[in-house]
């Protein structure tokens, strides 16, 4: 089952085993993308079947970093947690 917010789209399940593991819900994550500074970067080791980024920005003073992927005119979110690297990134000039 999906869950759509505006123009984005998630699989529900996959929601609830980010939440478990990383403790960030999808609405959440979706915020990231209202950040000024935020940084989009492509991911070339799992654009596999179709190219996947990383959007990492702040949320509520937080640094989330969020996988994704273009589909469809949507932003498809199947990932969101507070990685070291994301932050890493974030910091960069």
């Amino acid at each position: 089952m999906e869950r759509r917010i505006g123009i984005f789209v998630w699989d529900i399940e996959r929601e609830n085993a980010n939440m478990a593991k990383h403790g960030v819900d999808f609405t959440s994550a979706s915020k990231v993308f209202l950040d000024a500074k935020r940084k989009i970067i492509l991911d070339l080791k799992h654009s596999v079947m179709e190219l996947r980024h990383y959007c990492i920005g702040k949320v509520e003073g937080k640094i989330i970093t969020v996988r994704f992927t273009y589909r469809r005119g949507q932003i498809r979110i199947f990932g969101a947690g507070y990685w070291r690297k994301g932050k890493m990134y974030y910091e960069e000039e």
